[in-house]
C-alpha cells in the first residue's frame, strides 16, 4: 500500500484541509468497526502512541489503533486557523511540530509569502516535509492545498510546491488551488493569481482549479432545495456533499459549506488510494493519463450526487443520470462547460456498487456529445472503489483534461492586466527583496501562452457536438 502526504498552505488551504481529515475520519469509522489499523487507513494516517511525542509506537499494520496521526505539514503566516486546530477536535491528529505559522501573515501579497517567508522558512518546511515522508513505506503523492487570491496560500504555496520538486522530483505534486470571485474583496487578488499560475503551470504535475463562485452557487442550490420542501423533492438529512454531519467537528462554521464540497472532491480522488476497488486508479496514473502535454495539466472536476432524496418511495437517481450529471456545467467546481469544448482526455472514479458493464455503456452513450481531440479519441481512464461515500450508494468524481478553462484563464488575464497596465499597487510587490517587475511580465507571459495551447487546440475542433438521449427519470 502506498501512503500520501498532504501540505495545506494558508487560510483557505487550513480550513478545507481540515475538513478533509474530518470526513476521511467518518468515511474510515463508518467501514473500519473494529478500530484495526489498516492498509487503508496507512494511506493517510500514521498509527502512534499518543504518550510519545515522537509519533512512534503505535503498532504495524493489522495492530489496533493506538492513536492516529495526519500524514500532514500545517503551514499559515498568521496563528489563528492553526491556534483554532490545536484547541479544536482535531488536535490529536496533528503533533505540534507539523504545524508552522507566524504571527504577521503575508498581508495579500504574493511576494511576502513566495519571497519573504519563503526563505525564512524553507528550511523548517522541508524538514518537516522530509520526516513525513520518511515515515511512509512508498510515498505515492503530495497534495498540496491553497488558496490564489491571498498572499500566503498564493505566495508561500507555490514556493512550496517549487521546494517538493526540488527535493523530491520523482513524487507526484497534486494541487488543489481555489481561485478567488470576480467580485473578491482582495483588490489585489488578480496579482496573486497570476504570479502564483506562473509557478502552478511550472511545477506542478497536476493542478484541481476551484472556483468560489462556483462553490457559492452549487451550496446555493443545495440550500434552496433544502428548503422548498416541496412533496417528493425532500432532501435526506446530512446526504448532502455541503455536510459536514458525522465528522469529528460538532458545529458548522463560515464556508464550511463550501470547504465540505473541496474535501468531498478529495476524499473521492483518493478514495482508490485509501479502499478496495475492483479497478482501483493509483493517484499518479492522473497525471499520467490525463496529461498529455506537461503545461496543460488543469483538471476541471465535477462531483454527483450533490444530495440524496429522503423519500424511499422515490427510485433513487439512476446511475445513467448521475454520468449525465458529471457532464453538466451545473456540477463543476469552476464556471465552465466541458460538454461544448474539446477535450484532452478523462477520468471517471466511481464510487460504490457499480459495475463495470455500467461504466462501459456510460461512456458509450455519451461519446456521441464529446468532442476529444482527434488524436485520444479513446482518452478515457476509470476507476471503481467499493465503497460508497457515508449516505451515499455510490458517487461518480469526473476530471476532465479540457479547453473549457480557456474562458476563466482570460477573464482572470484581463483583470490582471486593468490593474497592471495602471501599474497599482506594484510598489508593495516590488519593495519585497526578491521581487522585480520582470516577475509581472514573465507571469503574465506564462499565461497568454497557456492560453494560446488551448487556442490552438480549440482550432481543430470543429466536429459539431450533439445532445445525449433523453432519460425519463424519477426524482
Amino acid at each position: 500500500m502506498t501512503q500520501s502526504v498532504v501540505v495545506q498552505v494558508g487560510q483557505c488551504g487550513n480550513q478545507v484541509g481540515c475538513r478533509f481529515w474530518d470526513l476521511a475520519l467518518r468515511e474510515h469509522a463508518h467501514v473500519n468497526k473494529k478500530g484495526i489499523y489498516d492498509e487503508a487507513l496507512s494511506s493517510f494516517f500514521q498509527n502512534v502512541d499518543p504518550r510519545r511525542s515522537d509519533g512512534g509506537g503505535g503498532g504495524a499494520t493489522g495492530s489496533r489503533i493506538s492513536g492516529l496521526r495526519a500524514r500532514a505539514v500545517l503551514v499559515d503566516m498568521e496563528e489563528g486557523v492553526l491556534s483554532e486546530v490545536l484547541q479544536g477536535p482535531l488536535r490529536q491528529l496533528f503533533s505540534t511540530t507539523q504545524l508552522i505559522s507566524d504571527v504577521s501573515g503575508s498581508g495579500n501579497n504574493w511576494a511576502v509569502g513566495h519571497h519573504s517567508y519563503g526563505s525564512v522558512y524553507r528550511e523548517q518546511i522541508v524538514d518537516q516535509v522530509r520526516r513525513a515522508a520518511e515515515q511512509c513505506d512508498c510515498l505515492q503523492c503530495f497534495f498540496i492545498i491553497h488558496s490564489m487570491g491571498g498572499g500566503t496560500g498564493s505566495g508561500l504555496g507555490t514556493r512550496v510546491l517549487k521546494l517538493l520538486e526540488d527535493e523530491f522530483p520523482e513524487v507526484c505534486r497534486l494541487v488543489t488551488a481555489v481561485y478567488p470571485s470576480a467580485e473578491d474583496d482582495v483588490i489585489t487578488s488578480p496579482y496573486n493569481s497570476v504570479l502564483a499560475m506562473r509557478e502552478l503551470t511550472e511545477h506542478a504535475d497536476c493542478v484541481l482549479p476551484i472556483e468560489n463562485q462556483s462553490l457559492v452557487d452549487i451550496v446555493s442550490k443545495i440550500q434552496h432545495m433544502a428548503h422548498t420542501g416541496k412533496p417528493g423533492s425532500v432532501i435526506k438529512k446530512d446526504s448532502t456533499i455541503i455536510s459536514g454531519q458525522g465528522g469529528v467537528a460538532k458545529t458548522e462554521k463560515p464556508f464550511d459549506a463550501m470547504n465540505n464540497i473541496v474535501a468531498n472532491l478529495l476524499l473521492n480522488i483518493t478514495s482508490s488510494a485509501r479502499f478496495e476497488g475492483s479497478l482501483n486508479m493509483d493517484l499518479n496514473e492522473i497525471a499520467m493519463n490525463l496529461v498529455p502535454f506537461p503545461r496543460l495539466h488543469y483538471l476541471v472536476s465535477s462531483l454527483t450526487p450533490l444530495y440524496t432524496l429522503a423519500d424511499v418511495n422515490i427510485p433513487t437517481r439512476r446511475l445513467d443520470q448521475m454520468f449525465t450529471d458529471a457532464f453538466s456545467k451545473d456540477h463543476q467546481l469552476m464556471r465552465a462547460d466541458p460538454k461544448h469544448n474539446l477535450y484532452l482526455a478523462c477520468a471517471l472514479m466511481l464510487r460504490g456498487n457499480v459495475q463495470l458493464s455500467d461504466l462501459r455503456r456510460n461512456i458509450e452513450r455519451l461519446r456521441p456529445t464529446l468532442s476529444f481531440v482527434q488524436w485520444n479519441t479513446e482518452g478515457w481512464k476509470t476507476g471503481l472503489c467499493s465503497v460508497p461515500p457515508v449516505g451515499h450508494t455510490h458517487s461518480l468524481l469526473a476530471l476532465a483534461n479540457n479547453t473549457c478553462v480557456k474562458p476563466s484563464f482570460m477573464e482572470l488575464r484581463e483583470r490582471f492586466v486593468r490593474l497592471y497596465r495602471k501599474k497599482a499597487h506594484l510598489h508593495h510587490y516590488l519593495g519585497v527583496d526578491g521581487m522585480d517587475v520582470s516577475g509581472f511580465s514573465e507571469a503574465l507571459s506564462s499565461l497568454t501562452g497557456l492560453i494560446d495551447q488551448y487556442s490552438q487546440l480549440d482550432s481543430t475542433n470543429t466536429a459539431p457536438s450533439q445532445d445525449p438521449p433523453r432519460l425519463n427519470i424519477a426524482c
